[in-house]
């Protein structure tokens, strides 16, 4: 049986091969189009509206609970969430999944931090080539970045490499739902309930804002889905190791994105519901 301590290992495999795989299996006919691009703004400037947004709602609590609740209700769980959801349920949407993700994936890999960071007046030393180093430190950034490049000269991989990268990522989504189950974490101590329960209580009533405005839109059916579904997607893993370096604690950062897995997995469900197929 595999416990928590199993987890660490468990991410590290979906992280470096299986989501990576998925990624290149899923853009292999990527068509670049203006509205992927779109997605790939849209990714990055729904990050810095929600940290805004946080700035505003914690303005009046300390400095690290500020921190958390800005990297709480921002950023979307894209490749342990929303990747093996829409892959189980609609992969056609995947390559604007992809394209949203590059943008969010330039946030959450250092653009959060360095955002946070100068509202709470913190002076840290993180500068735009770090960031650069960071993303492309990152296996599924790269992977994005590699099969945009490719796909934009219509650069077709060979179908032997497709065939083998395909048995990997069909593991992706047993093992990002089995991960996500491995982390489940329902301890809190009361004290924090106010603080977990407003952070949740913004971010999803945010979420359920942007999914109305999304629904609405004269936008494309399958564009429709993938950003409605994202609105309401759970809090990042990179939100939840930013959290703990900021010096909040793993059991209220853990409890936090638990819960936010079980109401995504509700409202995401219910969307797709909604929107239909």
């Amino acid at each position: 049986m595999l416990s928590k301590a199993d987890g660490g290992t468990l991410s590290t495999i979906i992280l470096n091969v299986t989501l990576p795989a998925a990624i290149i299996v899923n853009l292999a006919d990527l068509q670049i189009q203006t509205n992927l691009l779109i997605l790939l703004l849209a990714g990055f400037l729904l990050n810095c509206l929600m940290i805004l947004i946080g700035a505003v709602a914690s303005k009046r609590k300390k400095t690290v609970e500020r921190e958390f609740f800005m990297y709480s209700v921002s950023g979307y769980n894209v490749g342990n969430f929303t990747l093996p959801f829409l892959q189980s349920f609609f992969p056609v949407a995947v390559p604007l999944l992809a394209m949203f993700d590059m943008g969010n994936s330039i946030m959450l890999a250092g653009g959060s931090t360095v955002a946070i960071d100068k509202i709470v007046g913190e002076k840290a030393p993180v500068t735009i080539l770090g960031i650069v180093k960071k993303l492309l430190k990152s296996i599924p950034f790269s992977a994005y970045l590699l099969m945009l490049i490719l796909r934009s000269g219509e650069v077709v991989l060979p179908t032997s490499l497709i065939d083998i990268l395909k048995v990997m990522a069909e593991a992706n989504t047993f093992l990002s739902m089995f991960m996500v189950g491995l982390y489940l974490e329902l301890n809190l101590p009361r004290k924090s309930y106010s603080l977990v329960t407003k952070t949740l209580g913004v971010r999803y009533g945010c979420g359920l804002i942007l999914f109305a405005l999304f629904y609405f839109l004269p936008i494309p059916h399958t564009m429709k889905i993938v950003l409605c579904l994202l609105s309401v997607s759970p809090i990042p893993t990179f939100s939840v190791i930013n959290s703990v370096k900021a010096g909040m604690s793993e059991e209220i950062v853990g409890f936090t994105s638990s819960i936010s897995f079980i109401i995504g997995l509700f409202f995401m469900t219910l969307a797709l519901l909604l929107i239909g197929i």
